[in-house]
């Protein structure tokens, strides 16, 4: 197991989550790059940026993951790992975000050989996700691509195309909405046992701003 997560560059351990994560590191995100320039978007306070994710070992992790998504064998390896570690639930990118319809493409392939794990991708990538399904992609049941708004209290972006392929999430200050408000705050900042994230049947979750 040791070869197989030095191949992929481990993987991480969002500490509210119930399974693990592949984490990047915050500083190559595209959209979320000039999003943190941009005040009150939901990027200019980045959590990933701060605390224990500027650490000197936490960097060179993200950034052996970062390199990793380009081996050959990445797709079949990270779901080898799953399976060998019997994951149930499995969230990308905590930090960092999708770079390419190539990127996403590989994290489509790692769900279609785990169709007994359910995935949580959050992403500010609109682009490449349509670009994607665009191109013919497809996108596996047991894959929740997640878009998150860009601004604190704004919408998301709505692509016709994509209706029913994809869900979306919100951050507001007060944790008010009309779809699903993430109990997180109000249990020890743990998800425990809601999945709402992971489920393409609840289409809007908002997270209160922390």
């Amino acid at each position: 197991m040791s070869s197989l997560l030095d191949y992929v560059g481990g993987l991480s351990k969002p500490s509210k989550m119930p399974g693990h994560g592949y984490s990047l590191p915050a500083r190559e995100c595209k959209a979320g790059g000039k999003l943190r320039q941009v005040e009150n978007s939901t990027c200019s306070g980045c959590y990933a940026m701060k605390g224990r994710y500027v650490f000197p070992n936490v960097q060179a992790a993200l950034y052996r993951r970062f390199a990793a998504i380009r081996k050959p064998l990445w797709a079949e390896t990270m779901a080898e790992i799953l399976s060998r570690k019997g994951e149930t639930w499995f969230r990308w990118h905590d930090s960092g975000d999708l770079q390419d319809v190539e990127h996403l493409a590989l994290i489509v392939k790692v769900c279609q050989l785990t169709p007994s794990v359910s995935h949580w991708l959050p992403t500010r990538e609109y682009r490449i996700v349509a670009d994607y399904v665009s191109g013919g992609g497809e996108i596996p049941e047991n894959l929740n691509i997640r878009f998150s708004a860009h601004m604190i209290g704004g919408a998301v972006p709505t692509f016709p195309r994509l209706q029913g392929l994809v869900t979306v999430s919100t951050v507001t200050r007060d944790g008010s909405t009309e779809g699903h408000a993430c109990p997180a705050p109000k249990q020890g900042n743990e998800c425990r046992d809601c999945r709402a994230c992971w489920t393409r049947s609840v289409p809007l979750v908002n997270y209160k701003l922390h």
